[in-house]
């Protein structure tokens, strides 16, 4: 008899996205996770499908929506594609979205377009 394995994903929404634009250039960068708290940003075990994230030092951190932070983690990278499963406390890679069409509304965590031009030079996303 064969060993099969039943294996469940997170929720999978990706209705943050405006459109289809970007989705099949994403690149992959390396997850932070030691930046990232279980409760706040993964409480059911995954990272969730838009998440907005900054890039310091080569890796992917939490982005710090503080409007006057404007270096660091205050510059947003883009934003994780899908839900990513955590598994211990190892980085792992993930797929970031950094251009195309986003619904800032439907972001997780309540996120807020940035108004200051600074905090989004790192990407080419349209905020919707």
């Amino acid at each position: 008899m064969p060993r099969l394995t039943t294996e469940s994903f997170g929720s999978g929404d990706q209705s943050w996205l405006g459109s289809a634009h970007g989705i099949n250039e994403a690149r992959t960068e390396t997850l932070d996770i030691s930046t990232f708290t279980a409760g706040t940003h993964y409480p059911d075990g995954y990272i969730r499908s838009g998440q907005p994230v900054a890039k310091v030092g080569g890796v992917l951190v939490p982005y710090d929506a503080t409007e006057g932070t404007v270096t660091g983690a205050g510059i947003i990278a883009g934003h994780v594609l899908f839900d990513q499963k955590v598994s211990g406390t190892s980085d792992f890679p993930v797929p970031l979205i950094d251009h195309g069409r986003v619904k800032a509304s439907k972001v997780p965590g309540g996120f807020v377009k940035p108004a200051a031009a600074a905090k989004l030079s790192a990407t080419t996303i349209v905020y919707v």
